[in-house]
């Protein structure tokens, strides 16, 4: 079963130079995993670092998951094993439906340079228990693609492992964080946090009331 994106351009790019998948997310593109280079224009959420402190949710989110901890790796992941794309399919099976996310799909983004728009990968632990798939530019992370036992993990699992992220982007002066996009109303557990903004097809918002209104019409 595909995943229904909703969007309002596409394009297919071949320079994949920091400065050209820079400029191409400041006007709301982002990655897909279809093909390598396929980007599509959506509604993006995105987090200017320069803005973001960690609220008292975000530290309520880290104590609760206080013993999470996060690494970074590059890709393509020379340690991949088939238990990593079993363990997304079934995330992606149980959270959004059987068909949405294949294991060799996961595989190929994770191991095959020529096919993936992705070039590292947070991995959580202590012992490896979560995974989000991600690209990174000198000034942005586009946070993709998460997964975890759902199962075996905590309740805030999904936040935890997001918090971790973004705290990571700051640290490494990054000049925003991507989310993904807003597209229904479960979307809205990315606006929590300061300096938060979404794209609305022409140009960025930071009034995150207006977007909640609009995703409960969705």
């Amino acid at each position: 079963m595909a995943t229904a994106y909703f969007s309002w351009a596409e394009q297919t790019i071949t320079d994949f130079s920091d400065d050209v998948i820079n400029a191409a997310y400041d006007q709301g593109y982002l990655f897909r995993r279809e093909a390598k280079g396929f980007m599509y224009q959506t509604r993006s959420v995105r987090i200017d670092l320069s803005k973001f402190e960690p609220s008292s949710e975000n530290r309520r989110i880290l104590r609760k998951t206080e013993d999470l901890t996060m690494e970074t790796v590059a890709l393509p992941y020379s340690e991949y094993h088939w238990s990593v794309g079993k363990l997304a399919k079934d995330f992606y099976d149980t959270k959004f439906g059987a068909g949405v996310f294949s294991a060799n799909k996961v595989k190929e983004l994770l191991t095959d340079a020529e096919k993936s728009n992705y070039n590292m990968l947070f991995r959580y632990g202590p012992v490896a228990c979560g995974y989000a798939i991600a690209r990174q530019t000198n000034e942005l992370i586009h946070y993709a693609y998460p997964f975890y036992d759902v199962e075996r993990s905590p309740n805030d699992m999904g936040m935890g492992m997001m918090v971790r992220a973004v705290l990571y982007a700051k640290e490494q002066n990054k000049k925003y964080i991507y989310l993904g996009s807003a597209q229904r109303p479960g979307d809205t557990y990315k606006l929590q946090f300061q300096g938060v903004e979404w794209f609305d097809g022409k140009k960025w918002h930071h009034d995150t009331i207006e977007l909640k209104q609009l995703l409960q019409t969705t």
